[in-house]
């Protein structure tokens, strides 16, 4: 089962993403540039209406050449696969490499929150955890974040200046040192490098 060790190529063994108002676009941008053969999985927390079914994975998958669903509980993460939270459930990392779902309450007035997200990535890979912060109104993704740099792992944001909505990132770099703030079209090239071991902090 991937857990922390299962990646050994890379430097890291997970990317767990955030974002909120203007995600959409800002996660299409991302992921649309990286490459087919990502080597490590990443889980996105999006928060979305909970009244409605999502087409999110939908419309992400006609831009992007990675594999992108709706998070199910249970199954194991694999690399270069994108699992995105389903509205009204938290997304969660378990021991082991697998995902759990949950209705627990909402952190920060959301569910899915970024911020449990973080925490439950954090505890199973420790500093192989690469989480990365977009654009978003409140401050969810903070407090996860802080976790992740306790743990030894790295945290990118996107720029305020250049978010569409600059909350969630000038949050998360008033909470932590942050390693890197870059402007939306410069994170998905970092996040590359980061995780292949090309590219330094």
């Amino acid at each position: 089962m991937p857990g922390p060790d299962a990646f050994e190529a890379t430097a890291y063994g997970i990317v767990a993403v955030g974002s909120s108002a203007g995600g959409v676009k800002a996660l299409l941008a991302i992921l649309g540039e990286l490459p087919a053969d990502f080597p490590v999985p990443l889980v996105v927390v999006q928060h979305l209406d909970p009244r409605h079914d999502t087409i999110l994975a939908d419309i992400l998958n006609r831009r992007s050449r990675l594999r992108i669903k709706l998070a199910e509980g249970g199954e194991s993460l694999e690399p270069g696969v994108v699992y995105v939270a389903p509205p009204d459930r938290h997304l969660l990392v378990r021991p082991g490499g697998r995902l759990g779902l949950s209705v627990t309450e909402q952190v920060k007035f959301v569910r899915p929150s970024a911020d449990l997200l973080f925490e439950s990535v954090a505890e199973v890979y420790g500093p192989a955890t690469l989480a990365c912060v977009l654009t978003g109104t409140g401050s969810d993704g903070s407090v996860g974040a802080g976790v992740v740099k306790s743990r030894g792992g790295t945290v990118v944001a996107e720029d305020p200046k250049t978010a569409e909505f600059k909350g969630m990132p000038q949050s998360v770099a008033k909470a932590v040192s942050v390693d890197l703030v870059l402007p939306l079209d410069e994170i998905a090239s970092a996040l590359v490098g980061l995780v292949k071991g090309t590219r330094t902090l």
